[in-house]
């Protein structure tokens, strides 16, 4: 069966670089599943993606050679366990505030004993290159568990959460991080108060040993990352580097039009 090394790099402190799959194209999959990219994360919280067309990306990256994770919309056992059995090596689990909702996460990623998730499917251990019964032996040492913080609820309980057996890595989702930081009359916060509230999520993992990440929209904001400590590095998405790259060439071809702002993330 074939190892997560996302997962172990990042049990030995390594840094790790991934992208976004917004688009649920298989082609654009395919080729940044080649390109060098330790994961891609297949982006199902904002995405209109269904199941057949997540599994074949799953398998897709997996046969590439690269690591398939899912961003899932919720944390709950339905869809943990629905991205797993379809071929994801891992979950990214969004707006986790409560030590409650990362135990209920960290259960359906696992199976019993140690979790809760149901055991069924054919396709995730396809994708490892294993025989069914080699997955069911060896799947919790590989899934990966991702588990972000996007609130200030979320960054008061980081302790208690990133502490929580079973957590491989944080990664913090900066832009609802920042707009849950807005104040009751729409206000949002300081350059500062944000990053404040990024360190203390670094300060935290350092403490109690879990990797911590964030999505970054460019490569040196990325490094600098890497740098501060972190090491589950997002760098923008398929969509983003299309439309960053269109929008060069739009650019140079008519420069006194107006950029479209079109997508960000």
């Amino acid at each position: 069966m074939r190892k997560n090394t996302v997962k172990e790099k990042l049990h030995r402190g390594e840094v790790s670089y991934g992208t976004w799959l917004s688009l649920g194209d298989l082609y654009a999959t395919r080729v940044l599943a080649r390109m060098g990219f330790d994961w891609l994360t297949l982006d199902i919280e904002h995405s209109a993606i269904d199941w057949s067309q997540a599994a074949m990306i799953f398998a897709a990256v997996a046969d590439a050679g690269c690591v398939p994770l899912a961003r899932v919309p919720e944390g709950n056992h339905h869809l943990i366990k629905r991205v797993l059995d379809a071929g994801a090596w891992g979950i990214v689990v969004p707006m986790v505030d409560t030590v409650e909702q990362a135990k209920a996460a960290i259960a359906a990623a696992y199976y019993p004993p140690v979790g809760n998730r149901s055991v069924g499917g054919g396709m995730h251990s396809m994708n490892f290159g294993a025989t069914a019964g080699d997955y069911y032996a060896q799947a919790n040492d590989n899934i990966l568990v991702v588990l972000q913080t996007e609130s200030p609820t979320g960054v008061k309980n980081a302790e208690a959460i990133y502490s929580l057996p079973g957590v491989d890595a944080i990664f913090i989702g900066p832009n609802d991080l920042r707009f849950q930081m807005r104040a009751k009359d729409g206000t949002f916060p300081t350059a500062e108060e944000h990053e404040a509230a990024i360190q203390e999520v670094i300060r935290v993992g350092k403490k109690v040993k879990c990797a911590t990440g964030i999505h970054a929209m460019d490569p040196d904001s990325a490094l600098q990352r890497a740098q501060q400590g972190m090491q589950f590095l997002a760098v923008g998405s398929d969509l983003r580097m299309m439309t960053l790259k269109a929008e060069e060439t739009i650019t140079k071809l008519h420069p006194n039009q107006g950029k479209k702002d079109l997508a960000r993330y």
